[in-house]
């Protein structure tokens, strides 16, 4: 009679995660890349290095207030506003009416001075006035559609806007007049323009209230309960659509804001410019965390650090290749982090 053996039991054996291991070592080496990157411009001009950071910071404040328009309409109804861009483009165009053909300013002065504020004050009015419109026309009768169709209107509204732009402006690029002081200042060889400080004194208060309104006021409150679900907010008394509206407002103002400080600052105005600089900001959302505020502001800046960095080290690739460099490290860091630096990962509800 044959006899059987019983077979040993069979344990799984632990899988080594290559895939995981895989991706540690990638981004090692970029940040390895980047790294040897930073320290050889440091290591060539060291002035050089540090003013292209102080300059890159005065542009990622303006990205950052364009930011936060995206990031406050995608944190309360999930919707990438694609107008928001045209939304800025018609603020600078405002902005010249304003200071120039209204006040007739064109050179710094106590005037001047006077000029700027009204510009800021009307030009918010202008834009929060503009997106209310959208989201009253527009959006709010898509709002429980499927998701394509409001982000088509999105798009639908851009073209809008920038034909607005396009017969306010015409086709070509405008040189504009400023009543900002001009010229730079150096502090140990690091040169700081005197037009960049204005701009961060402008838009760092602003981005404090911002926070405190979302964080500290009741109308924050009903913002953020309205994010969460919609349908517990309104059943606890919360006006939705005046919330929302509120939401596309301030984003408006904020956009407004921004067009004043670029025009005074570059001093060109473009109907196309939205597109340029929308992307820019967007990317700056996305890069932070999509519908996270303290994730927009801390984008726009890195976003115009890596293009200061770009455009003014001796080693970088220089001002025609900026949106190259910044989308090519939006896509690497997507691929490691794809929420964003403060995002949160939160699975689709079904």
């Amino acid at each position: 009679m044959a006899q059987t053996t019983a077979a040993a039991p069979s344990w799984p054996r632990a899988r080594l995660n290559l895939s995981a291991y895989g991706e540690r070592i990638a981004a090692y080496i970029v940040l390895s890349a980047v790294a040897v990157w930073l320290g050889a411009n440091l290591l060539h001009s060291p002035s050089d290095f540090f003013s292209s950071i102080v300059f890159g910071l005065g542009n990622g404040a303006l990205y950052a207030l364009i930011a936060l328009g995206y990031s406050l309409v995608y944190g309360i109804i999930e919707l990438i506003n694609f107008a928001h861009g045209d939304l800025f483009m018609l603020g600078t165009l405002l902005s010249v009416v304003v200071v120039t053909t209204i006040f007739g300013q064109t050179a710094m002065g106590a005037a001047g001075w006077l000029a700027f504020a009204a510009a800021l004050v009307v030009v918010a009015l202008f834009c929060a006035s503009i997106n209310v419109t959208i989201e009253f026309l527009a959006y709010r009768r898509l709002r429980h559609a499927p998701k394509l169709a409001p982000l088509i209107t999105a798009v639908g509204m851009s073209f809008i806007l920038q034909f607005v732009g396009l017969k306010w402006n015409g086709s070509g690029q405008k040189q504009s007049p400023s009543v900002l002081p001009t010229g730079h200042f150096e502090i140990g060889g690091v040169r700081v323009y005197t037009n960049m400080l204005v701009v961060l004194a402008v838009t760092i208060p602003i981005l404090f209230l911002m926070t405190y309104i979302v964080t500290r006021t009741r109308a924050g409150k009903a913002m953020r309960a309205t994010a969460q679900d919609p349908d517990a907010a309104r059943l606890m008394g919360v006006n939705v659509n005046k919330i929302i509206s509120f939401t596309f407002g301030v984003g408006g103002a904020l956009a407004g804001i921004a067009g004043v400080m670029y025009q005074q600052v570059i001093g060109t105005t473009r109907y196309d410019l939205g597109l340029q600089l929308g992307l820019m900001a967007f990317t700056a959302a996305v890069l932070g965390g999509i519908g996270s505020l303290p994730g927009a502001v801390l984008g726009g800046l890195l976003i115009g650090v890596i293009q200061g960095l770009n455009e003014g080290v001796a080693y970088g690739a220089g001002q025609r290749w900026t949106q190259s460099v910044v989308f090519s490290i939006l896509i690497l860091f997507m691929v490691f982090k794809p929420a964003g630096l403060l995002g949160q990962s939160l699975r689709e509800k079904v």
